[in-house]
């Protein structure tokens, strides 16, 4: 009885592990089934997870776009090195694989910094793949044109790149800078490389393709290849060889006085163009030894002293009121609350006309011409006409729009002449380009045009009018009483009537950082200088301000500025329109495209114009300027010819824009070293030009006499 209810047990027992094993075996083919027919399980599609498991893609990433001067000049650009590997497996396929490993060896020595026997011996392990340490690491484009050159079997490399700054502290505040994150991409953070980001970047691709356990490429399987859309370039309006002369001048004035900051803004006067753009306080982006990340010109706005004098007497002159000839008690006035304002010379000069007090920036001045022309409203409406107040809207990042509000009569007294508000370095400019253009305010611009990666502009900026904002007589009466400042006023250091420059000169208090008052150091001012050139038909303007010059500092600003003034009016022929020269200065050249050389060369240079032939033809088949371009005499014509035969001519003397333009259209590779003009060449002038020859030219600081 005992073992049959043993029996019964067991047997139940076999029943249930039975029933469990069919419902198990029931379950998985239920399972399968879904699997089978199914895209998607539990939210994962199968199809996609399956391809991620043997598949690999790799990002093609896109060049970054390359940041050029106005003449094509690169600013900003990525540089390429490269990572030598040889692939070992045979399974890649004939050719794909490093075979003939001793021949391999003896071959790659010969170029990089490595012992034959230790390159075999790399060749030689047990692996898919191997690389080549430090010395296979870093390689430049040549390097790696080298080894290619071989002709080796299963070698390869690896690129990466990193964004390069070929002229250093060059124009930093405004390149500002990018650099590469984790995933090897370069991401602009500051100035240009910032804001313009996007344009930059372009868009990158990927290579798909098949791969085994090890994550390397299985041979001969198919694979998938977006290409990457390559970033736009931007050309500034920059041109390189003002920015030199302002950078050159900055440091130069920083080695030579004692002061906290120096900054300098160039336009060109007809056009709102920015040429030149610097500060003592520049960085080099290659290695970002930046002490603030604020641009002096654009993210810091200052109070601007005296030169704001110049828009008080223009709002003036505006009403119809305004006589130049009336006269004023100089030296200190009281205000209706007791408030004692002073001239720079308390004493005061005695009763003096409203158009010398201009010439002595007279504050007094000021507060009569307000007292008797103007009002509150109509000061602050004119300032913020002029763009005071308000962004310029040129292209560049943290661009402040400063601050102008005054309201009580001490702080429209203030105002008047330039305390109490807060402007910037580049208002000051667009501001200037009213008294430029008899009347007609322009908006500052600092990109030139952006291009895509297949050569299509995308952006091209050009000269854009704001409206009127002064007559012309009121511009003309505000010129003649610059030209005042600099022949018998307080800016009469900075006379170059050689130039005809005209000015406005500043100094300002430097108000306390508790927002209460001022400092009351010594050195506790901003100088400020608002220029242009020459007088009767400006071409340049120059706005400036030195802060805090320490004892016998008081010329560093005007050394930077005549520098710059000379050098400018040197490198673009400007003339002051007084020189006793009756023969023309200007030409407006025409097309000679398919004309005789000698007919044309003998033509323009009898109207004092240099012409460079370039090729043996006797046809001109292209020209720098294009037709229709007005030039000064002893401007430089390139014609192109139909010879084959190219010469080096004499660059000694020649800027570089002109060197440039010669080898370009020559299609003669070159180097250039340093900035300037030209005084040396690696190959003698007169030399006929030939394939094997390396052309390097060297510029320096100084000018042909």
């Amino acid at each position: 009885m005992r073992k049959k209810r043993v029996a019964n047990h067991n047997a139940r027992i076999s029943n249930i592990v039975l029933l469990f094993t069919l419902f198990l075996f029931a379950a998985l083919l239920y399972r399968g089934g879904v699997l089978s027919l199914s895209k998607e399980v539990d939210g994962i599609n199968l199809s996609i997870f399956a391809s991620n498991r043997t598949t690999r893609t790799d990002v093609i990433l896109a060049k970054r776009g390359t940041i050029y001067d106005v003449n094509g000049e690169a600013l900003a650009q990525n540089v390429y090195s490269y990572t030598l590997i040889a692939y070992l497996e045979p399974s890649r396929g004939e050719g794909n694989y490093v075979k003939e490993k001793e021949q391999t060896a003896k071959a790659l020595a010969t170029v990089i910094s490595m012992d034959e026997s230790r390159i075999l011996e790399l060749l030689n392990k047990n692996v898919y793949q191997t690389e080549f340490g430090t010395s296979g690491r870093g390689l430049t484009e040549l390097t790696k044109d080298k080894i290619l050159a071989l002709n080796l079997d299963g070698i390869d490399f690896t690129e990466t790149q990193k964004r390069y700054y070929p002229k250093g502290k060059f124009l930093s505040y405004t390149l500002g800078y990018a650099k590469a994150n984790a995933d090897g991409k370069i991401i602009g953070e500051m100035g240009i490389e910032s804001l313009f980001n996007e344009s930059l970047t372009g868009t990158d691709g990927f290579r798909a393709y098949q791969k085994d356990l090890r994550g390397y490429q299985i041979a001969n399987t198919k694979e998938r290849i977006q290409q990457a859309k390559d970033g736009n370039d931007i050309y500034l309006t920059i041109d390189s060889n003002v920015q030199f002369f302002v950078e050159q001048a900055l440091e130069e004035a920083n080695n030579k006085y004692n002061f906290d900051e120096l900054n300098i803004v160039v336009a060109q006067a007809k056009t709102g163009k920015i040429l030149g753009i610097g500060s003592t306080t520049s960085f080099d982006p290659n290695i970002k030894n930046i002490s603030s990340y604020l641009d002096p010109n654009i993210s810091v706005a200052f109070e601007p002293g005296s030169t704001m004098k110049i828009y008080t007497y223009m709002a003036a002159l505006e009403t119809g009121k305004y006589n130049g000839e009336e006269t004023f008690q100089s030296g200190v006035y009281t205000t209706s609350d007791g408030t004692r304002i002073g001239d720079s010379n308390r004493a005061g000069w005695g009763t003096i006309s409203f158009d010398r007090g201009f010439a002595l920036s007279s504050n007094v001045g000021v507060i009569n011409i307000i007292n008797r022309y103007l009002d509150r409203n109509t000061l602050l409406d004119y300032f913020k006409k002029l763009g005071f107040g308000s962004k310029t809207g040129i292209e560049l990042s943290k661009e402040t729009a400063g601050k102008v509000n005054f309201k009580y009569e001490t702080e429209v007294y203030n105002a008047g002449f330039g305390q109490g508000i807060l402007v910037t370095a580049m208002q000051n400019v667009k501001a200037l380009t009213s008294v430029a253009n008899d009347g007609i305010l322009l908006e500052p611009y600092i990109v030139e045009k952006i291009v895509d990666s297949d050569g299509n502009i995308v952006l091209e900026n050009s000269k854009k009018e704001l409206g009127r904002v002064a007559s012309k007589d009121t511009t003309d009466k505000i010129k003649d009483l610059m030209q005042t400042v600099v022949t018998e006023g307080t800016g009469s250091n900075y006379n170059m009537p050689e130039y005809g420059l005209i000015a406005k000169t500043g100094t300002a208090q430097i108000s306390s950082e508790n927002g209460t008052g001022y400092l009351n150091g010594p050195y506790d001012v901003i100088r400020g200088f608002a220029g242009m050139f020459p007088k009767d038909d400006p071409e340049i303007i120059i706005y400036a301000n030195l802060k805090r010059p320490k004892p016998n500092t008081a010329n560093a600003l005007t050394y930077v500025i005549k520098n710059v003034v000379e050098n400018i009016s040197k490198y673009y022929n400007i003339y002051d329109g007084q020189e006793p020269d009756s023969e023309t200065v200007s030409y407006t050249l025409d097309s000679y495209f398919n004309q005789p050389v000698s007919v044309i060369k003998e033509r323009l240079e009898k109207e004092g114009i240099q012409v460079q032939v370039i090729g043996n033809g006797n046809t001109i088949i292209n020209q720098y300027p294009a037709s229709d371009t007005v030039i000064t005499k002893g401007t430089k014509v390139f014609f192109l010819t139909n010879g084959s035969e190219m010469l080096i001519p004499n660059f000694k003397g020649w800027s570089k824009k002109d060197v440039i333009t010669y080898l370009k259209y020559a299609n003669i590779p070159y180097t250039v070293e340093g900035m300037g003009y030209s005084t040396s060449q690696s190959i003698s002038p007169n030399t006929v030009y030939h394939e094997d020859m390396n052309l390097t030219v060297v510029f320096e600081e100084k000018y042909p006499e």
